[in-house]
C-alpha cells in the first residue's frame, strides 16, 4: 500500500491511498463467505457455493463492493498511522479507481489536530481577589446557621414578613384549573422568594382560613412560562423564633463549646472557601493568558459539532429539567438570539482551543496520570453527577470513557503546572503562593485545575453523567 498526504489547510488533510489488489485477498475471502451464508443456490449446500457461481449469479461487483467496504477502514487507519496524523471525526472517503485484479485507489479527507507551538509562558502575570474575611462575613455565616435552627410556633394573627405559613394553592390558565396546578399543605416562609412572584403580597395580612387571588407567571410544570390566576388559602400561620446567640447555641449547632469557638471556625471555613475561589480564579485567568499566547486554528466541522452539542445539552437537558424553553431562558437572561449564538460560538472556540493547548502541554511535559489521581477525579465527578462512585465508575467503563477521564486529569495537571510558573498577585499587590497551604487547602488548589480543564473541554468529549 502507498499513501501520500496533502495539506488542505492547517486543520484538514487529504490522504491519497493506492492499494495493490492482492492486499484485498482477505477481504474478498470474507466477502464470499458472508454472501455464502446469505444466499441459497439450487444444487449447492448453504455456505458451500463456489466463488465462480456467486460471481455468475450475483455479480462480481457485489463481491467487490462488500470486500472494499470491509477493507477501507484498515487501509485508512494504516495510512493515518504511517503519516502520524491525529484525525478528528470521520473521514470523507472517495473511491477514485477500482480495477478488478489490479488496484484500489481512494482519497480520504479528514480534519486533524493542528500543529501547535507553545511559547515560553513563564512570564504570565494575573491578578486575583484577595482573601479577606470581615467580621460581617463571619456574623452572616453564623446568622445563616442560626436560621437553620429556628423553631416555629402557631399564632392566631395575620401573617407577617418572616412568618411560616401553611398554604393550599390552585392555579388556573385561561379559566381552567391545571392538572398539576393544585398543591396542598405547602410550607412557605414569607419573604424567602422561593415560590411564585406575588405570593408574598397575597398572603401578608391573611389569618388562618383566609384566601387571596393573584396573577403570576408559572416557573415550572405543564404551563411553565404562562400567566396563571393563582388562589392561595392560608391554613396556618406560624412565627419563626431564632435561638439566642450564646454558648448553648454553639453546643446545639456545632461541636464547639463556646460561641467564640464557633465564630473562629466560621472564619476559618470562609477563608478556605475564598482560597478555593482565589485558586479557581487564578486557573481561569492564567488559562486566558495562555490562550492569548498560542495561535490555535480551529477545525470548522469540529466547531460546528461542538456548537450543536452545547445547544442540544442546554435545550434538552438543562432547560428541559427546569421546564424552560430556549426562548424563555433568553428572556430571563435578557439576551437576544444573536447574543446567545455569539456567546455559544465563543465558548465553543475557547473549549476547543483549551483542549488542544493543554493536550499539547501534556505531550510535551509528559504528564502521566496514576491510579490514585484517576480515582480522586472519578470521586469528584461522581459527586457532581449525583451518582455513587460505583455507579459512575461502572457507567464510565461501560461507555468506554476511561481514556476521557484520564485526559481530563492530565489536562488539569498541565494547567496546574502553568499556574505554578505564573506570577499571581492579589488585589492588594501581594504575591499569592497557591502551594503554600495546609492539607485541606492543597486539595483546593488542585481541584480547580481539573475542573477548569474539564469545563473547557469540548462537550462531545465529556463523560455523560
Amino acid at each position: 500500500m502507498k499513501s501520500a498526504v496533502e495539506t488542505l489547510n492547517p486543520t484538514r488533510v487529504r490522504l491519497t491511498v493506492e492499494v495493490p489488489f492482492e492486499e484485498l485477498k482477505d477481504s474478498l475471502d470474507a466477502a464470499y463467505k458472508k454472501i455464502n451464508q446469505q444466499v441459497t443456490v439450487k444444487g449447492f449446500r448453504k455456505g458451500k457455493v463456489p466463488a465462480r457461481v456467486i460471481d455468475q449469479r450475483f455479480g462480481r461487483g457485489a463481491v467487490l463492493e462488500e470486500a472494499v467496504n470491509d477493507a477501507l477502514p484498515k487501509f485508512y487507519t494504516d495510512a493515518v498511522n504511517e503519516a502520524e496524523l491525529s484525525p478528528l471525526g470521520q473521514p470523507e472517503v472517495d473511491i477514485t479507481e477500482l480495477k478488478d485484479g489490479e488496484t484500489l485507489n481512494f482519497t480520504a479527507e479528514v480534519d486533524i489536530r493542528p500543529s501547535i507551538e507553545i511559547p515560553d509562558y513563564s512570564g504570565i502575570e494575573v491578578e486575583v481577589d484577595a482573601v479577606e474575611v470581615t467580621d460581617e462575613d463571619v456574623e452572616k455565616s453564623v446568622e445563616q446557621l442560626r436560621e437553620r435552627f429556628a423553631s416555629t410556633s402557631p399564632v392566631e394573627r395575620a401573617a407577617e414578613d418572616g412568618d411560616v405559613v401553611t398554604i393550599d394553592l390552585e392555579a388556573k390558565v385561561d379559566g381552567e384549573v391545571l392538572e398539576d396546578g393544585i398543591a396542598n399543605g405547602v410550607s412557605y416562609t414569607i419573604g424567602s422568594g422561593e415560590l411564585l412572584d406575588g405570593i408574598d403580597d397575597a398572603v401578608k395580612g391573611l389569618e388562618a382560613g383566609g384566601e387571596a387571588t393573584f396573577t403570576s407567571e408559572l416557573k415550572g410544570g405543564s404551563a411553565a412560562g404562562k400567566e396563571a390566576e393563582v388562589t392561595v388559602r392560608v391554613t396556618q400561620v406560624a412565627k419563626r423564633e431564632l435561638p439566642e446567640l450564646d454558648d448553648e447555641f454553639a453546643q446545639l449547632a456545632s461541636e464547639f463549646d463556646t460561641l467564640e469557638e464557633l465564630r473562629a471556625d466560621s472564619r476559618k471555613r470562609l477563608e478556605n472557601m475564598k482560597q478555593y475561589d482565589q485558586a479557581t480564579q487564578a486557573q481561569e485567568r492564567v488559562l486566558e493568558k495562555l490562550l492569548e499566547l498560542v495561535e490555535v486554528p480551529v477545525p470548522e466541522k469540529l466547531l460546528e459539532d461542538e456548537i450543536n452539542t452545547r445547544k442540544h445539552n442546554l435545550e434538552h437537558h438543562q432547560l428541559g429539567q427546569m421546564g424552560l424553553t430556549l426562548d424563555k431562558y433568553l428572556e430571563i437572561q435578557g439576551k437576544t438570539a444573536e447574543e446567545f449564538e455569539t456567546e455559544t460560538r465563543e465558548a465553543a472556540i475557547k473549549g476547543i482551543k483549551t483542549q488542544f493547548v493543554l493536550d499539547e502541554l501534556v505531550k510535551q511535559e509528559k504528564h502521566n496520570v496514576n491510579q490514585e489521581e484517576l480515582t480522586e477525579h472519578l470521586m469528584r465527578r461522581a459527586a457532581s453527577s449525583g451518582m455513587s462512585p460505583d455507579q459512575f465508575a461502572q457507567a464510565v467503563v461501560e461507555q468506554g470513557q476511561v481514556p476521557l477521564l484520564v485526559g481530563e486529569v492530565a489536562r488539569g495537571k498541565a494547567l496546574a503546572a502553568v499556574v505554578e510558573k505564573a506570577t499571581v498577585k492579589d488585589t492588594n499587590g501581594e504575591i499569592v503562593d497557591l502551594e503554600d497551604e495546609d492539607e485541606a487547602e492543597d486539595e483546593t488548589a488542585e481541584a480547580p485545575a481539573e475542573a477548569e480543564a474539564e469545563a473547557e473541554a469540548p462537550a462531545e468529549e465529556k463523560t455523560e453523567d
